[in-house]
């Protein structure tokens, strides 16, 4: 009788395991369902302005929906793809050390009293919402960007060969640099937060062996956490990208959306993808003009995607370097 019981029980529990096995794997092909059907909405739609304009529309620099005579309807996304790419890294360079500064000091610096309430109160700025930081940008950060940070970089940095250029020409405060600048500060809690996170997996025999062999603080963390943790911190970075690359109000509200060239000047207002969508989209009247912007919508898909492939593979490069974790 026990062995029946038992016999029993082994099959309700292979019962258990295959209806679990199907549900999981139903959820992983809704996802994929998903993608595949955002994909083909955007392609579908976009079909007009693809087969009009063809390669062109992602390297030409010119946008004039209104047709007449002399200019015919014309349509390239270049600058806007420039504008997204540009931002986005300046945020991620800005906001990568600043995150991963603050994360060690949570960690590895300060007392538990006081990290874990600055880490609580740094996260929660994830929570505001995109306009917010918008409006704070454009009320606060572009005239402070206009009265006093960009006369210090054309004074002293201008002047420089190269370097120079990227700070050169007349500026209002509203350009490229003010939007990776607002970008940085909402990409920082996320990076932030989660490479907190990695670098407390950190195995607490390996910071205590290095100690225990004479190493200071920062031999410790140099040789013992950082190439632990290197690979989470390079994916917490390469989600913060990501978030980067789709942000839309905050960003459009300091970013200027008047210029369509591409310039080495980061003074220059310009867009982004996601931008010039949210300006554009209510003032799409002709079938042609909304199928360029479902384009943007499309290409936006295509460079996050791009992007997240080569932090991917970035980060599985980071992980297989000597002395790394493995993913």
């Amino acid at each position: 009788m026990a062995v029946t019981s038992s016999s029993r029980d082994a099959r309700i529990g292979q019962r258990g395991d295959q209806v679990f096995s199907l549900i999981v794997r139903a959820c992983a092909w809704v996802v994929i369902a998903l993608l595949v059907g955002l994909v083909a909405l955007l392609v579908l739609d976009s079909l007009e302005s693809i087969g009009r304009f063809g390669f062109s529309f992602l390297t030409g620099s010119e946008w004039n929906p209104v047709e007449t005579e002399v200019n015919p309807v014309e349509f390239g996304a270049a600058p806007f793809i420039f504008g997204t790419v540009v931002t986005s890294i300046i945020g991620l360079l800005l906001a990568t050390p600043l995150a991963l500064g603050s994360a060690l000091f949570v960690s590895e610096y300060a007392p538990r009293w006081l990290g874990t309430p600055v880490a609580f109160i740094v996260e929660l700025l994830v929570a505001i919402p995109s306009v917010a930081y918008g409006l704070w940008g454009l009320f606060v950060l572009v005239p402070f960007m206009r009265d006093r940070v960009d006369p210090f970089l054309q004074k002293y940095i201008g002047p420089v060969p190269i370097v120079g250029q990227l700070f050169s020409g007349p500026s209002v405060g509203q350009h490229l640099l003010t939007a990776g600048i607002i970008l940085a500060i909402m990409i920082l809690p996320t990076i932030l937060s989660i490479s907190r996170e990695i670098i407390a997996q950190v195995p607490r025999l390996q910071k205590e062996g290095m100690l225990a062999l004479g190493a200071t603080k920062w031999e410790t963390l140099r040789f013992a956490i950082l190439p632990y943790a290197r690979g989470g911190i390079v994916g917490a970075a390469m989600l913060g990208l990501a978030r980067a690359i789709g942000e839309t109000m905050a960003v459009t509200m300091v970013i200027g959306n008047s210029s369509s060239k591409i310039s080495a000047s980061l003074f220059t207002p310009g867009y982004t993808i996601a931008s010039a969508i949210a300006n554009q989209f209510t003032e799409a009247d002709t079938s042609i003009y909304f199928s360029a912007v479902v384009e943007l919508g499309l290409v936006l898909l295509l460079v996050a995607s791009t992007f997240n492939v080569l932090s991917r593979l970035l980060v599985k490069r980071i992980t297989r370097l000597p002395g790394g974790a493995h993913a």
